[in-house]
């Protein structure tokens, strides 16, 4: 208790700290602090329901913050107080918060096609490469074609086929979706195959008592004895998921996350390069939330 006790008072210590020094005139123009402030506002309020809600993590919450905190004490002194800093590369936090009011449509568009995107990629790449691994694991002549054949483009990061998959496919959109769809078949099939080599033989053989076989053995039996691990590595899908979505964005799309922050990283503007980045953050923390909760939820009996 007094270990969180005192990294709580650290915490509220550097958060007054910034609140009273984003409050005090500076050297650098920028635009005012009222968005900077409302984010704070926000940030302190999911700290303090995380801590409501996980007393167990209070510690380590209050630490975060503290590092989050001090991390933008020091910018703001340098950039805005005493303008120290370049003008172009290190822009004012109050400008970079006032990108979410200004923009805030633009941004809610790219989100909602990115994460339109992300979802059928990860929905159909998961979905074959477990299905397909399931298949291959089982029979063991496909198994011998095919494992060969995922072990050497398992490691190939599938945004090396971004510029040709752009090419041939008819919309971005679709290539968007092929390019998610083969980083995550990939390494969900070879990880269903070696799910299905790991299945203790005695309920192989008491299914094959029961005279399960073919498409009943793979849906019945070896379908729920992988679930959970596929289950458990969602985070590692998603997030890497997320990268790739981001990284085909920036190649030619019109929309989306990652055509925000090329798109104004073109033009130089890098305060809303960084709202961007923050945005893509924000995103990819939720989402890990999402599938956090559904971890808990599908798999209550195992911990991970």
């Amino acid at each position: 208790m007094r270990s969180w006790n005192l990294s709580a008072v650290i915490c509220h210590g550097l958060l007054t700290a910034l609140l009273v020094t984003v409050i005090l005139p500076g050297e650098k123009q920028t635009a005012p602090y009222g968005a900077m402030i409302c984010a704070i506002a926000l940030m302190e309020g999911a700290y303090l329901f995380r801590t409501m809600h996980r007393p167990e993590k209070r510690s380590s919450s209050s630490d975060i913050m503290s590092i989050l905190w001090a991390l933008m004490l020091i910018w703001e002194v340098l950039v805005s107080k005493l303008d120290l800093c370049h003008p172009v590369l290190a822009p004012a936090l109050e400008n970079v918060f006032a990108v979410f009011c200004e923009d805030y449509l633009e941004m809610g568009r790219g989100i909602l096609s990115s994460l339109e995107i992300l979802l059928i990629g990860v929905a159909v790449g998961l979905a074959l490469g477990t299905l397909l691994g399931l298949i291959c694991g089982w029979h063991q002549r496909l198994k011998e074609v095919f494992y060969p054949i995922a072990g050497v483009l398992a490691p190939i990061p599938s945004i090396v086929f971004a510029p040709y998959v752009i090419a041939i496919m008819p919309t971005f959109r679709s290539a968007s979706v092929v390019v998610i769809l083969l980083g995550i078949f990939w390494p969900a099939f070879l990880k269903t195959i070696l799910s299905v080599e790991s299945i203790d033989k005695n309920l192989i053989d008491s299914a094959r008592t029961l005279e399960l076989g073919g498409f009943a053995m793979i849906f019945e039996v070896l379908l729920p004895y992988s679930m959970p691990g596929i289950i458990k590595g969602l985070k590692v899908t998603m997030t890497t998921a997320v990268m790739m979505l981001t990284f085909a964005e920036m190649m030619g799309s019109t929309v989306g996350m990652g055509y925000y922050i090329v798109n104004y990283n073109t033009y130089g503007n890098y305060t809303k390069v960084i709202a961007g980045i923050i945005v893509v953050g924000l995103v990819v923390t939720l989402l890990s939330g999402l599938v956090s909760v559904i971890q808990k939820k599908a798999i209550k009996w195992q911990s991970y």
